[in-house]
This record gives structure tokens, C-alpha cells and sequence, in this order.
């Protein structure tokens, strides 16, 4: 199944963290690494008193399950040593299924699209960059509609890189 990963890290060096991250993920033989967006620089949302982040999205064709792909991905974020301590505090990696084809589920935990991707212009931008055209299952926009509605209130600054990008592959 298609699915879009954000990617996001403000702990350690998180330009290494998002890379480090996405290797882990293309690493498993259940999952293809499809595209990856351009890395961003952005200001923290809803808490604000703590370093900016290093923001990104990448598309990956599973064959995982939605719940065996959260755990999936959860598992790599222990073992990069993310600790949940506080809501929106500062992580060394965060990883958030926003899509998983156009399926909508409301689990215990597991809420498929991320019902805040329409407000986080850091996930908006590097989503546009690789899927402009995809639909929004709920709201029937595409992702370049939902980021035109978007008030530019957050910082979201993209990092200009020499050499290698974010992909692996």
C-alpha cells in the first residue's frame, strides 16, 4: 500500500536523525522507499520553547498492515531512543502515518489521515513537494488545495544542501 511518512526530528544532529530514520524504514524488506521530499528547517508548533526542527515526508509502499506499520515505525523510534515525556516537546525522531492510501481509520492510537496534517504547513510543504496532486480522503482536496487555504504562520525554510539528499536510495 502507498503510504506518506512524516518525518521529523529537533534532538542530536536531526538532519542525520530524518536520514538515519528513513534508511531504517527502506531497510525492511516489507517496504519500498518511493520518493523523498526536500528536508525543511521549521519552527516548532504548539510548543514553542524548544529548537527548531528538521521536517520531511517520504512515500513507501508497504506490505504491512496499518497497525503493524505504526508499531513498525514506533519500534525504530525507540530504538533511535525517542522518549514520549511531553506532548510536542522536543524529540530525536517522530515518525506520523498522514496517509495510508485512501484509507480512513479511528483506532485506539491510530487515527489514518493525521487529523492535524491540514493545520502543519511543516508536513503541507514536503507532502506537496512529492504528492501535489493526491486527495485528502476526507476533505476531497489535494494536498497543493489544503496548503493554498493554509494561513503562512509557521516558518517552514528549506535547507539548501550539498551533496547527497535525505534518500537513500
Amino acid at each position: 500500500m502507498l503510504t506518506y511518512i512524516g518525518i521529523g526530528s529537533n534532538l542530536g544532529d536531526a538532519l542525520d536523525n530524518c536520514r538515519r530514520a528513513i534508511q531504517a524504514i527502506a531497510a525492511d524488506g516489507r517496504n519500498q522507499l518511493l520518493q523523498c521530499s526536500p528536508l525543511y528547517r521549521t519552527e516548532p508548533v504548539g510548543k514553542k520553547d524548544q529548537g527548531w526542527f528538521i521536517n520531511g515526508v517520504i512515500a513507501v509502499e508497504t506490505s504491512l498492515r496499518p497497525r503493524e506499520f505504526l508499531d513498525f515505525l514506533l519500534d525504530i523510534e525507540r530504538k533511535m531512543g525517542r522518549e514520549r515525556v511531553e506532548r510536542w516537546g522536543p524529540r530525536v525522531i517522530d515518525l506520523d502515518i498522514l496517509f495510508y492510501g485512501a484509507e480512513v481509520l479511528n483506532e485506539d492510537g491510530l487515527q489514518i489521515p493525521h487529523p492535524q496534517l491540514p493545520e502543519r504547513r511543516f508536513v503541507l510543504i514536503p507532502l506537496r513537494d512529492i504528492a501535489p496532486h493526491f486527495e485528502h480522503p476526507l476533505l476531497a482536496k489535494t494536498i497543493s488545495q489544503i496548503l493554498l487555504e493554509r494561513p503562512d504562520e509557521e516558518k517552514v525554510l528549506p535547507i539548501l544542501e550539498r551533496g547527497q539528499g535525505p534518500c537513500p536510495v
